[in-house]
């Protein structure tokens, strides 16, 4: 057993290796303050030929045991993977998929599992640590070491590594991956940072990857693995050079120039089909190495056009923006709805507006918690012109949606004011490069357009980069292809004033900050062009809601009020909600909010709250519900959960023999407050609103008896109204 500890960010990194999953291929204990995850990563010893891509997996478990907690449902044990678990999955295949060599092709797996978590300290970057040792300490080959590091920034300062707590003040959580010397990978959110901070992060943050690698390699450099040899096939060398050299330069020019994507897919695919033709006799077991020869000319070619003439696929120069049209209202009937097309990437997003019920309840392993602001992103086989299986959301589409939805995250109102649960939809339904940028900006004019009060427009467009080494070109707002094809996805979303979320990913190992600064500084230029024609389409959020979305008013009562208005087994709150058609929720600060479909029955529900918390004072006048008869005068309910006690002297002028010869359970009656006594009950008359007779002399009355506690007052016996219910 090797167990190695560093301080990072002030706590303990520690990596032991050699006690636990010794069978598998590579295994890791890593440990950050007392979070722990378990990292096992192994190979086939069989090379996959059935695939045409690396057949990588990576998984990522959180243990409900970690964090003190049994899992809930029925049958108590961890499920289906959780988002957060499949973004933390993600965040670790993207950097370490393109350090694999090309030529290994073999399944490998490297499954994460958390097993301890202290609540302070993330999990999801130990995880890749934990994997970037795991894979380098076996005998599979890669090219590794990586790290990866969280990067907050509080009051001006930049935070490695921030806690949990830290990140409820923070400005900006980003996650970066990268080797000693660049950066693989970047994800992450920020409230409208300028890109000067941004550039500033990732190079506060590669200081702290390279101490991280270096932890690493001497390690490794104790352990020495030994890796497999990765045998290459020569025996196929003769045929690629014929394919080669059957191969027309000029034409797949002229293939890579035509500007429709399916129509260009439709030609090439005649192209390669003609060219597997001229070797289907000869080499009939070959034919699929045919193709891949063809496509690796194709690639080249478009790389080469782009690095030597700046000449684009769809025939745009580096830093152009494809035609761009918003529309909102698109939709007759939902709350909020925008068509966002960018070239042909289409994206149609939808708003919805609901209540604090609605709201989304996530049960993780250091807290629980509710999402008032979701955003689910679809993509389905027809928005690129296939056919395809329609099952689970795919990590992809929850990876995309994440992402529209954190850009779009610090623009809506606080709760106070605007207490509504908000869903945004985007349904892809066409897609050529970057749907997920279209579903931010489609997203932005949802909202704007549903009337949530969104102050800024919020736009995204996705960078490209062609490099050799030696040439490089960045590219705005590419294409399928340009992404395909191109060494780097880079999404930069924001406002005019800001960058708002950031996720880069490589298909080199690394590029320099002074290249990030290049991208980001492109990606501004772009950003406010998009911004532009958004803002002409509809340039602020509508004044008001949707005439379809659900009212709302807010009422602030004292926390003392809250049990008056829910009522014994919440039946006060559950008949307002009844009689008025209105779902009425109270949070622990004693705010009330009522939502119902119109302003009437929201207003009606809110006149039966205040008038619950309201304070009688002697001298109102109120209509009132007699409730209950007895010898000496009638309870009637005179606001709703306050009952009083009319006297039977106070009934009427004359005298009364019996409370029923004049009043009956059921009747409504006037009546006035007269007296709040020293035990807070209250004392109402009939008598005071009626006229007095002419002539009326009072008669001598002898004082009344201590009330007994059928009003809640001194006495045994009784069945009388609880006095709480009274006040």
């Amino acid at each position: 057993m090797i167990k190695k500890e560093m301080m990072l960010g002030g706590r303990t990194l520690s990596l032991e290796t050699g006690r636990m999953a010794r069978q598998a291929g590579g295994s890791v204990l890593a440990m950050y303050g007392e979070t722990a995850v378990l990292v096992a990563a192994t190979a086939s010893k069989v090379e996959d030929t059935t695939r045409d891509y690396f057949p990588l997996q990576v998984e990522y478990r959180e243990k409900s045991y970690a964090g003190g907690k049994i899992p809930g449902g029925f049958f108590k044990r961890e499920a289906r993977p959780s988002e957060k678990e499949i973004l933390s999955a993600r965040m670790t295949d993207r950097p370490i998929r393109p350090l694999f060599p090309e030529t290994f092709n073999n399944e490998t797996q490297v499954i994460i599992t958390v097993l301890s978590s202290d609540g302070e300290n993330t999990a999801d970057t130990l995880g890749t640590i934990g994997a970037s040792f795991a894979l380098s300490i076996s005998d599979i080959p890669w090219n590794g070491p990586v790290a990866s590091v969280h990067v907050g920034r509080i009051d001006g300062e930049l935070i490695l590594n921030p806690t949990y707590a830290q990140l409820e003040e923070s400005e900006m959580d980003i996650t970066i991956t990268g080797t000693a010397t660049d950066v693989v990978m970047v994800e992450g959110e920020a409230k409208e940072v300028s890109e000067e901070v941004m550039v500033e992060a990732l190079v506060f943050a590669q200081k702290a990857i390279s101490e991280v690698v270096a932890f690493q390699q001497t390690i490794i450099d104790e352990i020495k693995p030994v890796k497999r040899e990765i045998i290459v096939d020569t025996s196929k060398d003769e045929l690629k050079a014929a394919v080669e050299a059957a191969i027309d330069e000029k034409e797949l020019t002229k293939l890579n120039s035509i500007t429709l994507k399916l129509e260009r897919q439709d030609a090439r695919n005649e192209a390669k089909d003609a060219l597997i033709a001229k070797f289907e006799e000869a080499y009939p077991d070959d034919l699929k190495l045919v193709g891949e020869v063809f496509s690796n000319r194709l690639k080249a070619n478009i790389r080469e056009q782009i690095m030597a003439k700046g000449k684009r696929v769809d025939g745009r120069g580096l830093k152009d923006i494809r035609q761009i049209t918003a529309e909102v209202g698109v939709l007759p009937r939902v709350h909020g709805s925008a068509l966002f097309t960018r070239g042909e990437t289409q994206a149609l997003v939808v708003a919805t507006l609901g209540t604090k019920l609605d709201e989304q309840i996530m049960d993780g392993i250091d807290h629980d918690y509710k999402k008032p602001f979701y955003l689910h992103y679809n993509f389905p086989p027809y928005c690129v012109g296939e056919t395809g299986r329609i099952g689970f959301t795919s990590r992809r589409e929850i990876g995309h949606g994440n992402l529209a939805e954190r850009s779009l995250r610090p623009f809506l109102p606080e709760k106070e004011d605007f207490p509504y649960t908000v869903r945004l939809v985007s349904e892809i339904l066409e897609s050529n490069g970057s749907s997920s940028m279209a579903s931010v900006c489609g997203g932005s004019l949802a909202l704007m357009d549903a009337g949530v009060g969104i102050n800024k427009t919020v736009a995204g467009i996705a960078m490209g980069l062609i490099s050799d080494g030696k040439r490089f070109s960045v590219l705005s707002d590419i294409l399928g292809d340009e992404d395909h094809y191109g060494d780097m996805d880079f999404k930069v979303t924001g406002t005019k004033d800001g960058i708002n979320a950031i996720q880069m990913d490589l298909k080199i190992e690394g590029i320099s900050a002074e290249l990030m600064t290049e991208a980001l500084h492109q990606a501004r230029e772009g950003r406010h062009h998009i911004i532009d024609i958004m803002e002409a389409s509809l340039p602020a959020a509508r004044e008001d809601i949707s005439p379809n979305a659900p009212r709302f008013i807010t009422i602030k009562i004292k926390q003392d009020q809250i049990g008056d208005v829910i009522g014994p087994g919440g039946k006060i709150i559950k008949a307002i909600q009844a009689d008025t058609g209105a779902t009425v929720e109270i949070e622990q600060e004693g705010v009330v909010f009522i939502f119902a479909d119109n302003t009437e029955s929201a207003e009606a529900a809110a006149a039966m709250v205040n008038a619950i918390v309201r304070v009688p004072v002697a001298g109102e006048e109120f209509d009132a519900e007699v409730v209950r008869i007895m010898n000496f005068g009638a309870f009637v309910e005179f606001l709703p959960g306050k009952q009083g006690l009319i006297h039977i002297s106070d009934l009427e002028w004359g005298r009364v023999e019996k409370v029923e010869d004049v009043l009956n359970i059921g009747d409504t009656v006037r009546v006035k407050l007269t007296e709040v006594d020293d035990s807070g009950r209250y004392n109402l008359s009939r008598k005071a609103l009626l006229e007095k007779p002419e002539g009326y002399v009072e008669p001598e009355r002898k004082p009344r008896p201590p009330r007994k506690d059928n009003r809640g007052g001194r006495g045994g016996g009784g069945r009388g109204p609880r006095r709480d219910n009274r006040r």
